[in-house]
């Protein structure tokens, strides 16, 4: 006879396999939907649960509160919600019997954070800092390579605003280097078509030639590795922070902020927010008018500069601001 227990192992490791076999996911998410499953696995064991039928919304919320005694960001919380309803979903396709109403579980609401992103001259001091050719090479041509390569990298996380998993998941046969524009597939599996401005192009130029030397035919990456193979997302976060400590920065960028930094100054510039949703992919308006804020903050910036009647009144105790008699 089928224990209880049973079934709910049996139900995971279903789950487990469906989530395998969907390839419309990244590595990243699916372990990360593994390690919440395995979570609330030893959740709902410690707390008595051992059926998916008992799974419900009350229990979930459970989950959910424990999480958050934990110390867990709301952020982080979100982000187990979103495994647990494709866990749920893994089950009703399955005919597994379970509650539907876990399907309607919210997550806490988490407060928005405005994201970094770096100024056009911080920009430029990154990407137009020294050039490959004036770097020394003790690795001799391997090293001269390899910063040409990230150079075209970063130009094309900043130029396109391109996510890191976009980038480095870029096949050759995706760019079109006649019309200048990429076909990108992001979350969800979706294709958009981003144009690439002239600077990523001629990166792209001068890497290709050193790229031929560590290919193997059959790998269709734009960026490898001298081993050739194609990059990891790690391998591009530390090439990037060794670029911002080589090129003077304060603190090192994060391949994000490129993104961000995209996006900030193309809605500065042209104020088209629609046209910024649809370069970044986002699904909702709502996610791109983050970017809103940032662009305000500029606009406050310049007014307070500017117009006359907007300076500051002074500090209490600053002698400017005591009153003449």
């Amino acid at each position: 006879m089928t224990t209880a227990s049973t079934r709910l192992d049996e139900a995971l490791a279903d789950a487990r396999q469906q989530l395998d076999e969907d390839h419309r996911l990244v590595k990243l998410t699916k372990n990360a939907y593994l390690a919440t499953w395995e979570r609330l696995a030893a959740h709902l064991v410690e707390t008595g649960v051992h059926e998916p039928r008992r799974v419900d919304d009350r229990v979930l919320r459970g989950f959910l509160a424990h999480l958050a005694r934990t110390g867990m960001s709301p952020r982080s919380i979100a982000r187990h919600v979103s495994a647990i309803k494709w866990l749920l979903r893994a089950w009703q396709r399955r005919a597994v019997p379970c509650p539907a109403d876990g399907l309607l579980l919210k997550p806490p609401r988490a407060p928005r954070r405005l994201p970094q992103a770096p100024d056009v001259e911080t920009v430029s001091r990154l990407l137009d800092g020294e050039s490959p050719t004036d770097i020394p090479a003790p690795a001799g041509e391997d090293d001269q390579a390899r910063q040409v390569r990230d150079r075209c990298l970063f130009e094309w996380l900043y130029g396109s605003g391109l996510r890191l998993s976009e980038v480095v998941s870029l096949d050759l046969d995706a760019v079109d280097r006649a019309n200048g524009q990429v076909r990108v597939t992001g979350k969800r599996g979706k294709t958009r078509i981003v144009p690439v401005g002239r600077k990523a192009t001629e990166a792209l130029d001068a890497w290709l030639p050193l790229r031929a030397r560590w290919a193997r035919p059959e790998d269709p990456a734009v960026f490898i590795s001298h081993h050739g193979r194609r990059l990891t997302t790690r391998t591009v976060q530390r090439r990037l922070e060794r670029l911002s400590r080589r090129n003077g920065l304060s603190e090192p960028l994060h391949p994000h902020q490129l993104r961000h930094a995209f996006a900030t100054h193309v809605l500065e510039s042209s104020g088209d927010l629609r046209a910024v949703q649809e370069m970044l992919g986002h699904e909702s308006l709502s996610t791109t008018q983050i970017y809103t804020h940032l662009d305000f903050q500029h606009l406050m910036s310049v007014y307070e500069k500017a117009h006359p009647r907007a300076e500051r009144q002074p500090a209490d105790g600053d002698p400017e601001g005591s009153e003449q008699t």
